[in-house]
């Protein structure tokens, strides 16, 4: 396949397990195009076994973690195949898949350090017909780096701006920053929840898979009491590089705080938000004090009171959706993976150890072909 004319999928569904999100991408001149992207919903049963692994709240034997692995990767051979058919993109036109998978445990730090993500890649291949890249992060984990994240690489070429420091918001599951420096240092980490704890509290208390435009956290207020006890877990004092996910910020470290129990659920979703708003915000200035603007991207951007309470906390900052450079912010991160698939095919590293902590450049990915 002509490499210059060749198209690429990426494949990603986050720590909230909310879609898979699809971005179908092209590349000119190194820089990926988004040309089309859906986001395939999660049946409700396949997706509230992926939350109560995830959370720890339930466990599998080796048949079940089988079955779900298989299960996953269906779902995101189904997302590829709706991709194609809404685009009107034949298989044979695209030249790889690069699926993120789903993350059920991420642990980068102990004496067995590793990161898990599922999603069969051969169940993709092989009923797409597109050769498949996948597990993208162990390589870096097994070089002692922490697996994540990922997207600073892609944010730096997208996003950067000479001689002036800017950082990257990504408002997932977890939220995380890409610091692109005034002279042109690339720092990156995860600052902790984003939308991971509204959603699973909203969830537990409304039904609902996520707060829309933030109005359970508006009808409530925020008590300070349980907002100091959250925002002083020690994973906020750490150093980068780091990383975490809904392993360690769930509900069940939420309902140990025992405040919680005293409180309306829509005080604890509003305090929730100011606790997600202001660990990010103070990660911010404090890894990047001569900050500014501030572009966020991901589902948090749509919830209209995170997106004011940030403002207000990171002003004078301008604080904006990656739309407005024309970056959609619902599917950079699945852009992101199809150019890491890319950069596998090439031979060339995916990760930034600056970011990871890597002990060096890695080639990341593992490839699954389609039969032929």
């Amino acid at each position: 396949m002509n490499e210059a004319a060749a198209l690429y999928i990426g494949l990603i569904s986050g720590t909230s397990a909310d879609g898979i999100d699809a971005a179908l991408v092209r590349f000119e001149q190194d820089r990926p195009q988004l040309l089309a992207a859906l986001t395939h919903p999660w049946p409700e049963t396949l997706r509230a076994r992926i939350l109560a692994v995830a959370q720890d709240e339930t466990r599998l034997d080796l048949d079940a973690y089988g079955q779900l692995d298989v299960a996953i990767g269906q779902c995101f051979a189904e997302a590829t195949q709706r991709l194609l058919e809404s685009s009107g993109t034949a298989a044979s036109a695209v030249r790889a898949v690069g699926s993120h998978g789903q993350t059920l445990r991420h642990r980068p730090q102990g004496d067995y350090p590793f990161t898990l993500q599922v999603g069969d890649p051969s169940v993709i291949a092989e009923r797409c017909g597109i050769d498949v890249i996948a597990d993208f992060r162990r390589a870096d984990v097994a070089a002692g780096g922490q697996g994540a994240p990922l997207l600073p690489a892609v944010h730096a070429m997208l996003l950067s701006l000479t001689g002036k420091t800017r950082v990257v918001l990504n408002l997932g599951g977890i939220a995380n920053i890409t610091v692109l420096g005034a002279d042109g240092r690339v720092v990156g980490f995860d600052t902790g929840p984003a939308n991971g704890l509204m959603d699973a509290w909203c969830l537990r208390h409304r039904g609902e898979a996520f707060d829309h435009d933030g109005a359970f956290a508006r009808s409530g207020a925020v008590d300070d009491v349980l907002l100091t006890g959250l925002l002083a877990d020690p994973y906020f004092a750490l150093p980068p590089p780091k990383s975490t996910g809904r392993e360690h910020f769930h509900l069940a470290w939420l309902d140990a705080h025992p405040r919680v129990a005293t409180l309306a659920a829509a005080d604890v979703q509003a305090t929730l938000l100011e606790f997600s708003a202001r660990s990010v915000a103070e990660a911010i200035l404090r890894h990047a004090p001569d900050v500014v603007d501030v572009l966020a991207c991901g589902g948090g951007v749509h919830n209209s009171v995170l997106m004011q309470r940030l403002t207000e906390l990171l002003a004078p900052r301008a604080t904006r959706s990656t739309a407005d450079f024309g970056i959609d912010p619902d599917y950079l991160e699945a852009t992101a993976f199809a150019w890491l698939a890319r950069q596998r095919l090439l031979g060339l590293p995916g990760n930034l150890p600056a970011v990871t902590g890597a002990r060096g450049p890695r080639v990341l990915g593992g490839i699954y072909p389609a039969s032929a």
